[in-house]
C-alpha cells in the first residue's frame, strides 16, 4: 500500500505534488475546525450559559432563604377581620369585583376570578401575602384575551 502509494506521488508533477499538499493542508483544518474547535466552543458557550443560569437561580434562592429567616424572626402578620372578609374587600378594593369567594372555614378560601390582568392579579396577591395571607394553590390559564382566568385557594399565615 505504501509503496503504491510512493509510486503514485513520484508519477505527480512538481506542480500536482504541491496542489496536492496544499489541498491535504486545507482538509486537515477543515477537519480540526468541525470536529475539534466548533464543538468545543459550542460545548464552552453552553457551560457559561448554564453557570450564568445557575448563578441567577442561586442569588434568587439566596434572596428568598433570607426572607424566611427575616420572617421566622418576625412572624407572620395576624389578620385583621375574618380571612373571607379580608381577602373579599381587597379584591372589590383592587377592582376584582367578579371574584367569587368561598370560605372553607375560618382560615382557608377559595377564590375564583374570570378574568384578571396578570400585573394586577399578582400584585393583589402579593399585598395579601404582605398582610399574612399565603396562597397555597393557584391556577391560572390564559383567557382569549390578554387576561386569566384564576382559581386560588388560600390559607391564614396565623
Amino acid at each position: 500500500m505504501k509503496a503504491q502509494f510512493l509510486d503514485w506521488w513520484r508519477g505527480r508533477s512538481l506542480r500536482e505534488q504541491r496542489l496536492l499538499l496544499v489541498m491535504f493542508a486545507l482538509l486537515a483544518v477543515t477537519f480540526l475546525w468541525l470536529g475539534l474547535y466548533r464543538p468545543l466552543g459550542n460545548a464552552l458557550s453552553s457551560a457559561r450559559a448554564r453557570h450564568e443560569a445557575a448563578v441567577i437561580r442561586l442569588g434568587e434562592v439566596r434572596a428568598q432563604a433570607d426572607a424566611l429567616k427575616a420572617l421566622r424572626k418576625t412572624g407572620l402578620p395576624t389578620l385583621t377581620a375574618p380571612l373571607a372578609t379580608l381577602v373579599m374587600q381587597s379584591a372589590n378594593d383592587a377592582g376584582f369585583a367578579n371574584a367569587a369567594i368561598g370560605a372553607q372555614g375560618d382560615r382557608r378560601v377559595t377564590v375564583s376570578i374570570q378574568a384578571a390582568r396578570p400585573n394586577a392579579l399578582f400584585g393583589w396577591i402579593a399585598g395579601l401575602e404582605a398582610r399574612g395571607v399565603i396562597v397555597e394553590r393557584l391556577s391560572a390559564r390564559a383567557n382569549s384575551d390578554q387576561t386569566l382566568s384564576v382559581d386560588a385557594t388560600m390559607t391564614s399565615g396565623a
